[in-house]
């Protein structure tokens, strides 16, 4: 049994100019970089301090740097990287603002964009990261079972909230702010959501 705590990565200027990135690779930008330092303390002062803590990420760039700044404030060895965590692919989308996006291809939800990766393939690819980051973790640090922090993307993070829910969570017009924690409970490939954090979009 391992609790995974899923953050969302710091803004980019993409973030801020409502942009879409999908698989697109945007750095951090300053507001990001603080809200990765707000989420380590947070985590600082949530987390068990007898239990050891693994952090793991996306590999592209805004995931992987707010997890270096998470590690090193919780005193973490540097973060491991899986491309399986990375965001959902929005093919012809990446790049368009949020306005354009609705006028193109409708309402977000159920928006059908050309060469974008389904949400079923979305959520086999994160669950498959999911398993490979908490088997790693079990094995690096042995028993007791670590706290798994996984920093990775809005729409992955979405999937697996709604895949832990039962599909209830989250609500249409629901959104994952960034430097947002969310929590699940992992136990032999089954998962259960203990927490989530989300804001009105």
């Amino acid at each position: 049994m391992t609790v995974l705590t899923l953050v969302r990565h710091g803004e980019t200027e993409w973030n801020r100019a409502r942009r879409i990135q999908g698989l697109t690779d945007i750095p951090l930008n300053d507001t990001g970089r603080a809200q990765a330092r707000d989420a380590a303390t947070g985590l600082l002062h949530h987390l068990d301090p007898t239990v050891p803590v693994v952090v793991a990420a996306s590999d592209l760039a805004r995931a992987r740097e707010t997890a270096e700044i998470i590690a090193e404030t919780l005193g973490a060895a540097t973060p491991r990287l899986y491309p399986d965590l990375r965001e959902r692919g929005y093919g012809q989308a990446e790049g368009v603002g949020i306005d354009e996006f609705a006028q193109r291809w409708g309402a977000w939800h159920s928006a059908e964009v050309p060469d974008a990766e389904t949400r079923d393939d979305l959520r086999v690819r994160a669950l498959r990261g999911l398993r490979a980051a908490v088997a790693d973790a079990r094995s690096s640090v042995g028993a007791p079972a670590p706290t798994l922090v996984i920093v990775s993307h809005g729409a992955l993070i979405r999937e697996v909230i709604h895949h832990a829910s039962g599909g209830t969570l989250p609500r249409d017009g629901e959104r994952l702010p960034n430097g947002s924690a969310h929590r699940v409970m992992w136990e032999r490939d089954r998962m259960r959501l203990l927490s989530y954090t989300a804001g009105i979009d």
